[in-house]
């Protein structure tokens, strides 16, 4: 049983070097962005905990002081600089319990209003080096404090508290902090990703011209890529002008390979056919009829290798409107005595990419095959078309309709085929399609035929174009 074949994955960044170097670019400065937010952050939390905490400490000593000066066992340190001290339920508290009789006298701030706070010692917080706790507890309204509390001993033995609010404590200042950083950095991402997108642009220039300058070697206004481009992409320039150089002497020696072939065949075949008619035989005929079908079928073949030598080479464009209106004005003359009237007409800025020879054989075969069935009237119609395949390029759409008895839809193919006829009695060797055929392959285009709205066939030819 065959494996399943994986299903490829399709990512919308690597098909794009733009998009993925702006992607990559704007990806890295977010995530440098975001990390250094959040270590700036916390940064400024730490420092303000550092500075919340030696804060305490500093109120802590003047607390000590205070108490272990003679004569002031039992009186208060005061507001201690801090308003705080003095407002009920403020959040800022400091105790000083006496630890040498069972009453627990305590003296405590104006802030506390008559409560009491609870000891570290109760939850099990442990003493620091040098004796002081630190930690959080539960204060008279239920918010956390944090407490740094002390025992000292001196003339009266007392257990000495200093405390704030946890919660508030530095609160409004961080969030204070975080908006503003979180702006800052919000508008840096912003200005990095406008200056990644400048700089994809900007680098990548480089590329859009050489995009620019390979379309004008396809349509023909210009024949190499010129040397003005950076050093990362000059040897990709140079190996372009490299291959389109071996491409045009591809072409011209195919082009002398071919005619030499073309004049080593038909002149013995022409000495052929003279001698065959300068004796009439039934032998004479026999070869004068089938070096007559070698004839065609040379002439054939030099053709499709000529076309094809000429679709490989780059740079040849042909205006469309000269060639069609040129057909029309011939073939209008060839079929005046039929009374078939040719009509129709090509914008001027539809152009052909391969030369003009072989855009006049192929619509010049359609043009003549119209009119040899046609009862009376014969149009052509060019328009342009995008290529679904390639998307950014054009096909150029030829349509011939002509009036005449139209072809049965189980003849179409045939009627393509080389040296199909499907009426002897209509001049030709009946290459003409097959030559539209092949030709039109050879330039990447295509031939069908359909049913005419004037009741005939309908000829559409896609050929490549801009």
């Amino acid at each position: 049983m065959p494996m399943p074949m994986p299903m490829p994955v399709l990512d919308f960044a690597t098909r794009s070097i733009a998009r993925r170097l702006f992607f990559t670019a704007a990806g890295l400065s977010l995530l440098l962005l975001l990390v250094a937010s959040l270590l700036l952050t916390q940064y400024y939390r730490r420092s303000a905990e550092d500075v919340f905490e030696r804060r305490l400490e500093v109120y802590l000593r003047a607390i000590v002081a205070h108490v272990s000066q003679p004569g002031e066992e039992g009186r208060g340190p005061g507001q201690l600089g801090e308003p705080q001290f003095e407002l009920p339920n403020s959040g800022w508290y400091w105790q000083i319990t006496r630890t040498d009789d069972e009453e627990h006298e305590i003296v405590a701030s104006r802030s506390l209003f008559a409560s009491q706070l609870p000891k570290l010692a109760n939850f099990g917080v442990l003493p620091e080096t040098g004796g002081a706790r630190r930690g959080t507890a539960p204060g008279p309204d239920g918010r956390l404090l944090r407490i740094v509390e002390r025992v000292i001993d001196v003339a009266t033995p007392a257990s000495i508290s200093c405390r704030s609010p946890q919660r508030r404590r530095g609160r409004a200042r961080h969030r204070r902090f975080s908006f503003a950083l979180t702006v800052a950095f919000a508008l840096l991402a912003i200005a990095l990703a406008i200056a990644a997108a400048f700089q994809v642009r900007f680098g990548l220039r480089p590329l859009r011209m050489l995009q620019g300058e390979l379309g004008d070697i396809r349509r023909g206004a210009r024949e190499r890529i010129s040397e003005r481009y950076p050093i990362e992409v000059a040897p990709l320039v140079d190996e372009l002008n490299l291959l389109i150089g071996a491409n045009r002497d591809i072409v011209e020696r195919a082009r002398t390979q071919v005619g030499n072939l073309a004049h080593a065949l038909k002149t013995p075949l022409s000495v052929i056919v003279n001698e065959a008619d300068a004796a009439p035989s039934p032998l004479a005929e026999k070869v004068s009829e089938q070096a007559a079908v070698m004839h065609d079928q040379i002439t054939f073949y030099l053709d499709r290798a000529r076309a094809a030598a000429r679709a490989g080479a780059i740079g040849s464009t042909t205006q469309v409107e000269p060639v069609v209106a040129a057909l029309l004005r011939t073939f209008a003359k060839i079929c005046a005595e039929r009374g078939v009237a040719f009509s129709g007409e090509a914008a001027t800025d539809l152009w052909f990419l391969g030369e003009r020879q072989d855009l006049e054989e192929m619509v010049g075969n359609l043009l003549d095959n119209a009119g040899k069935w046609a009862s009376g009237a014969v149009s052509i119609a060019v328009a342009r078309e995008a290529e679904p395949s390639a998307p950014g390029r054009a096909l150029l759409l030829f349509t011939i309709d002509d009036d005449g008895p139209g072809l049965a839809p189980q003849l179409r193919a045939a009627a393509t085929q080389r040296g199909r006829r499907l009426d002897e009695t209509k001049p030709g060797s009946g290459l003409g399609l097959s030559i539209v055929t092949d030709l039109a392959a050879a330039h990447g285009g295509s031939l069908r035929l359909a049913d005419s709205p004037k009741g005939g066939l309908r000829a559409q030819l896609r050929l490549p174009g801009f």
